[in-house]
C-alpha cells in the first residue's frame, strides 16, 4: 500500500519561512482561504488569536505550506512552535541541483539569507550543506 505524505518543517515564523523557501525552489506558497478563516472565527471554531496577516492576507497565524509545479512532490508544511531550533536536524532537504550548478545554487542561496555550516564529499559525490534563516539545515547537492 502506499501512502501521501507531506514534510513538515516545525519553525517560529511559518509565512515568512515558507515565503523563503518558495524563492529557494520556485515553488508557490498555498493560498489560504479568508472566507473560510473568517467563518471559523464568527462560528466560534476558532479565534481572531488563530489568525494572522499576512501580505495583506488573512491567514491561519500556525501555517503555511507550499506546492511544487510539478505534480507528485510532497506538499511542505511550514508549522508554528514556541521553542527554537536547538540541535541538528534529524531530517533535512537535500536540494539536488547537479555539480555544474552547486556553487551557482549555494551562491543564490546565500544571497537568499542562507548560511553556510560546511562542505563535505564521500567518493564522487560532493555537497554544501546550508542553514535557512531559521537555522534549519539542508544540503545543495
Amino acid at each position: 500500500m502506499a501512502f501521501d505524505f507531506q514534510v513538515t518543517i516545525d519553525c517560529a515564523a511559518p509565512h515568512e519561512l515558507a515565503d523563503w523557501w518558495a524563492e529557494a525552489l520556485g515553488w508557490q506558497v498555498e493560498a489560504q482561504d479568508e472566507s473560510f478563516i473568517r467563518r471559523m472565527v464568527q462560528a466560534g471554531a476558532a479565534s481572531e488569536e488563530d489568525t494572522a496577516q499576512h501580505r495583506g492576507a488573512l491567514v491561519w497565524k500556525a501555517g503555511a505550506a507550499l506546492n511544487s509545479p510539478d505534480a507528485g512532490r510532497p506538499r511542505v508544511l511550514f508549522q508554528e512552535v514556541p521553542e527554537a531550533k536547538t540541535v541538528k536536524n534529524r531530517v533535512h532537504l537535500d536540494v539536488r541541483v547537479g555539480a555544474e550548478r552547486r556553487e551557482a545554487e549555494v551562491a543564490r542561496l546565500l544571497g537568499l539569507g542562507a548560511t553556510e555550516l560546511w562542505r563535505g564529499s564521500q567518493g564522487p559525490y560532493a555537497w554544501v550543506t546550508l542553514a535557512d534563516p531559521e537555522g534549519n539545515e539542508f544540503c545543495v547537492t
